[in-house]
């Protein structure tokens, strides 16, 4: 199979490309990225596009499977207005483009919380993004709703470890066991797994304790 990624970079999207490299399942891996990465792979294309100008590069939305983990923070991205930009418009657009070109399968990494109706922005622009890409015509959508993840060393940030130790504090009291946290190691090995092993078409949403079995 043909493999597409945006969001490549990040703290789980580079666990995913990871494993699709190692799969023997997957011939060519796509990454779309905004800046340049240092990777080499004899299976791996790396395209670098103005997800602003997505549709200037609606030919290279070209394969089988579509895996959308791409995402910010408000601080990162500078406000909430970017973060919108990244969190939904980007992974929409691309997401449409994807279902027109014929890929017929689009996986998601959404968040445990996600609703279109939430007071919260973070929330409510995960939730917005799941409701907007169910209606897409593809033939299987998988979308994941993890926890607190555990990122990589190099890349967790400083109040993420504050909050991490927390929680895994509550769940030691056998507290909130829904949320507690999740390697992205881990949350990516289930997410390449059911892409090959879940044959169900129509839309299955993995809740926070489907991550876990």
């Amino acid at each position: 199979m043909h493999a597409l990624v945006i969001g490549a970079t990040g703290a789980s999207g580079k666990e995913i490309v990871k494993l699709l490299l190692a799969n023997a399942y997957f011939s060519k891996v796509s990454i779309f990225v905004r800046g340049n990465i240092d990777l080499d792979h004899k299976k791996l294309t790396v395209h670098k596009i103005d997800f602003f100008r997505i549709e200037e590069y609606k030919n290279l939305v070209q394969g089988d499977i579509l895996f959308s983990a791409l995402g910010t923070t408000r601080k990162s991205a500078g406000g909430k207005k970017q973060q919108y930009l990244v969190d939904y418009t980007y992974q929409y657009e691309f997401a449409k483009i994807a279902s027109q070109n014929g890929i017929r399968h689009y996986s998601l990494i959404s968040s445990i919380g996600a609703n279109k109706n939430s007071f919260f922005f973070y929330p409510k622009i995960k939730g917005l993004l799941e409701y907007s890409v169910k209606s897409l015509k593809f033939d299987k959508i998988h979308i994941f709703q993890p926890p607190s993840l555990i990122r990589q060393p190099e890349l967790i940030r400083h109040d993420e470890k504050y909050i991490i130790k927390f929680i895994q504090k509550i769940n030691s009291f056998g507290l909130l066991k829904s949320i507690q946290p999740l390697l992205v190691k881990d949350l990516a090995i289930k997410i390449v797994n059911e892409s090959l092993l879940n044959q169900m078409k129509g839309i299955t949403v993995y809740k926070s304790n489907d991550l876990f079995n």
